[in-house]
């Protein structure tokens, strides 16, 4: 099975580089090629047009940052559906809006080309240990036929439903997080108002039903105040946009999706974009600085 694959950045290179220890052969496109490099060395070939790599590809993975990434590399002039090959599968790993996902999906099957919706979370960290788990929506039977690339990526590979299920399980995942990244940074700010030490909060907190994966990683990054190297904030303020417009769609209400939404729109108005999402504890306990 050909492979190609769009957007090796953080995430993209360390799954990238699992298929090709897999044994697949991978075709990359890069905007920057020198983000590439790692790969080229590692045996990919490089595409320098979106269609040629579809055209030599039976898979093209895409890993972006945002819907409209999605749409260009996609269905943009000279992209991938340019070169693609009737029967070849698309399987877009971005988090992006669900509904645009359906959209995509069903301008690809006008062109007989098959996609899942396959957005992923773990991080950089799951990324790189493969052990993120898949989100995916689309035709069981194609995902079937994709599991074993999948499962190359990740320890979990779970189908939600049709085409944009998957994205909807992400919003849900994201919704998750950033509420309980939110009440961590409460929890511990509150603790270092009245005195206690945050790393010892920490650990007692861990111990009980209070205990979390978020508590466990950003939880110790908010006691250290250690912001940086991490997934950019700007990135959740992307998702978090995403959830809101499917819960308004969908009529439900998020309150404390509207106070996690404020802070971390404080973050990007300081400049603090970049930083890693613990630095929430910064606009929590301090929010006037």
């Amino acid at each position: 099975m050909n492979i190609g694959f769009v957007g090796v950045g953080v995430m993209g290179r360390p799954m990238a580089l699992h298929l090709l220890e897999a044994g697949y052969a991978l075709r990359v496109y890069a905007r920057r090629p020198d983000q590439a490099a790692p790969l080229l060395e590692a045996g990919a070939s490089l595409s320098t047009t979106l269609a040629d790599l579809a055209s030599q590809s039976d898979v093209v993975i895409t890993m972006v940052t945002a819907t409209s990434d999605v749409e260009e590399v996609l269905l943009g002039p000279g992209g991938v559906l340019a070169g693609a090959k009737p029967g070849s599968t698309a399987i877009d790993m971005s988090t992006i809006a669900p509904q645009a996902t359906a959209r995509i999906a069903e301008a690809l099957a006008a062109r007989q080309v098959r996609m899942l919706d396959a957005p992923v979370t773990g991080g950089p960290a799951g990324a790189q240990a493969a052990t993120l788990t898949i989100m995916v929506g689309g035709d069981a039977s194609v995902l079937d036929e994709m599991r074993p690339v999948l499962d190359r990526l990740g320890r979990q590979v779970v189908h939600m439903g049709a085409h944009g299920a998957g994205q909807i399980a992400k919003a849900c995942n994201q919704l998750a997080l950033l509420v309980n990244a939110e009440g961590v940074a409460e929890a511990l700010a509150l603790g270092a108002r009245c005195g206690l030490d945050p790393h010892t909060l920490r650990q007692a907190l861990l111990g009980g039903i209070a205990a979390s994966r978020v508590l466990d990683v950003f939880g110790e990054r908010m006691a250290q105040r250690r912001f940086t190297p991490g997934m950019a904030t700007r990135l959740y303020d992307k998702d978090l946009d995403i959830v809101l417009d499917l819960a308004r769609e969908a009529g439900q209400q998020l309150p404390a999706a509207i106070v996690v939404r404020k802070h971390l729109d404080e973050l990007v108005t300081r400049g603090d974009a970049d930083k890693d999402l613990a630095a929430l504890i910064q606009i929590v306990a301090h929010p006037s600085e």
